[in-house]
């Protein structure tokens, strides 16, 4: 059976791409604004430092992101020419996940010639999304079985990012009535490993703040209707969640409970995939999450 055009329409995708536009442009205003001794792991300042860790940005998460995107898009456009250029945006995308440190390292998140690779992959996914709009429309699909709890993780991730939101433009909590309370931001402390006191929350972008645009996105694309690809974009989806949930979880514990000397026990890197308990962790959650979001996926009555 296919699909209604009133049915086709993009507000997911849109929406998603709009936030991913969002924190790049942040990150410019910010990284260009702040000096480089502030930030963490980059060496170039002003607006071609700003530049360069969008950039950076462009290629984790955004493309990581973007290719569900693309996949959905060329799916609502249809036709080979559709599928082709939805193919060719994922591939450029992929290049982030080539391994080593030869795209995306942590200890240096200043651009290098290859992220123009997943950054383009990025803006085609973004031109593919924006033709489906002019034909479809901005629509958002029919209310579905697990919304409610949908809204519930969004809520839950947005509250626990409000001090990544707040260092992403630049700004701290220090002083600050309740907002200072909750969250510690520029206060100086030391952490496992890292004797040396420092800002809890760096000003600029956090890998943390990257697991909940990944997590987010997953729960937004998750509504989108692919009928060809259900399957896989579902268990890409799946993984996407649970892959950005631990991310943001290990950042958010290390940042408010560690540095407070809460305890000493920190939660693994799940950054890069390998064979260990939390990334099994990871898998087995994206496994569950598959399971259940087939369920939830259909239409309420």
């Amino acid at each position: 059976m296919q699909t209604r055009n009133e049915d086709r329409g993009v507000g997911e995708a849109l929406g998603v791409l709009a936030a991913i536009g969002l924190v790049a442009v942040a990150v410019v205003v910010t990284y260009a604004r702040e000096p480089v001794s502030e930030l963490y792991n980059v060496s170039i300042s002003g607006f071609a430092g700003g530049l360069s860790r969008a950039i950076v940005f462009l290629n984790f998460p955004a493309a990581i992101i973007a290719i569900p995107v693309a996949l959905i898009s060329a799916g609502r456009l249809g036709g080979r020419r559709a599928a082709v250029v939805g193919a060719v945006s994922a591939g450029l995308c992929g290049v982030v996940f080539w391994p080593g440190d030869a795209v995306i390292t942590q200890s240096d998140l200043d651009v290098r010639p290859v992220n123009a690779a997943p950054a383009a992959g990025v803006a085609i996914a973004a031109i593919l999304t924006i033709a489906a709009w002019r034909r479809f429309g901005a629509s958002f699909a029919p209310r579905l079985r697990g919304d409610r709890v949908r809204l519930v993780l969004a809520a839950s991730l947005v509250l626990g990012a409000v001090p990544w939101i707040a260092a992403e433009a630049g700004v701290s909590f220090d002083g600050i009535p309740v907002l200072g309370t909750i969250w510690q931001t520029g206060e100086l402390r030391t952490e496992p490993g890292h004797p040396i006191p420092a800002p809890a929350v760096h000003h600029g972008h956090h890998h943390g703040m990257d697991g909940v645009l990944l997590a987010l996105a997953a729960l937004a694309l998750s509504r989108m209707c692919v009928p060809r690809l259900r399957l896989l974009v579902r268990a890409y989806l799946a993984l996407m969640f649970a892959y950005g949930l631990g991310n943001a979880v290990q950042d958010g514990w290390l940042e408010q409970v560690v540095k407070r000397s809460w305890t000493s026990r920190t939660i693994p890197s799940v950054l890069v995939p390998e064979l260990s308990l939390a990334w099994a962790a990871i898998v087995f959650t994206a496994t569950v999450i598959l399971a259940v979001s087939t369920l939830a996926s259909r239409p309420a009555r």
